[in-house]
């Protein structure tokens, strides 16, 4: 059976975050937290395999003691464990601390066959985090996944249909593999209500900088994390449009002309 990891993050719902004018910071207090939808894509793509060829899900994530909810959304959704990773030494973590994080605690947790992740987070958006992972991981990587029409278990192989931008190309990788999914194939489930239930009594396990073994203190956090944003800012509003409506298309053309004439 397979092993297979879903690697998922709770996020800030970015259609409710504001951003104060003065420190330039995003506001999110009030601001509810949730699953970040395409982690969910990646997580019913792995919920699907184990259905289909047998396996464990294991889902994992980095941040505050509330991200125990998404991690149980996910159990509700089909995992069949969850790990929290949390630890004010984690604060302020760029994708390379991130991703050092997730993959020596993950270690601790056995040897992963297929790797899920989602393309992107809705906070952040940089797509960085699934390369960083693969590569930690010693792992082929497959991108922009949008079905899995064959899992060799005895070659260890997973054949995929990837969506590109002149149409799909079908590729092949070895395992260990990580994959990020496409949504359009993947449509989260919605648990019933058993599921619901038993997912607010499972045991998330924990692991903060202190119990995951040789964990080093100078790559975690804000000392291990290069990129740093100074500043977040909404795009500066350029000047409103001006229609041109005299009632005559002859009149319109000569008006956009002689205002184009007045630029020059």
């Amino acid at each position: 059976m397979l092993n297979i990891l879903v690697c998922v993050k709770q996020v800030p719902d970015v259609n409710l975050v504001k951003i104060d004018p003065v420190t330039g910071s995003l506001i999110r207090k009030g601001v509810p937290a949730i699953l970040n939808p395409l982690d969910a894509n990646a997580l019913e793509a792995a919920v699907r395999v184990k259905e289909r060829v047998g396996g464990t899900v294991t889902v994992i994530t980095m941040g505050p003691d509330q991200a125990e909810e998404a991690l149980r959304e996910c159990l509700a959704a089909g995992a069949d464990r969850a790990v929290l990773l949390s630890d004010r030494a984690f604060a302020n973590a760029d994708t390379l601390a991130t991703s050092y994080v997730i993959v020596t605690a993950a270690r601790l947790l056995g040897e992963f066959d297929l790797i899920f992740c989602g393309k992107e987070s809705l906070d952040g958006a940089t797509g960085q985090m699934a390369s960083q992972l693969a590569e930690r991981f010693d792992a082929s990587q497959l991108s922009s996944v949008l079905s899995l029409p064959e899992i060799d278990e005895e070659d260890k192989t997973v054949t995929a249909e990837r969506e590109l931008a002149g149409g799909v190309e079908t590729a092949q990788a070895l395992m260990p593999c990580l994959m990020t999914v496409e949504k359009a194939n993947y449509r989260p489930r919605i648990p019933n209500l058993k599921s619901w239930k038993a997912s607010r009594r499972a045991e998330i396990l924990r692991y903060n900088s202190a119990t995951i073994p040789g964990l080093d203190p100078a790559q975690i956090g804000d000392p291990g994390s290069p990129t740093k944003v100074p500043r977040t800012y909404p795009p500066e509003k350029g000047a409103g449009g001006e229609m041109i409506r005299t009632g005559s298309a002859a009149k319109d053309v000569e008006a956009l002309l002689g205002r184009i004439a007045d630029k020059l």
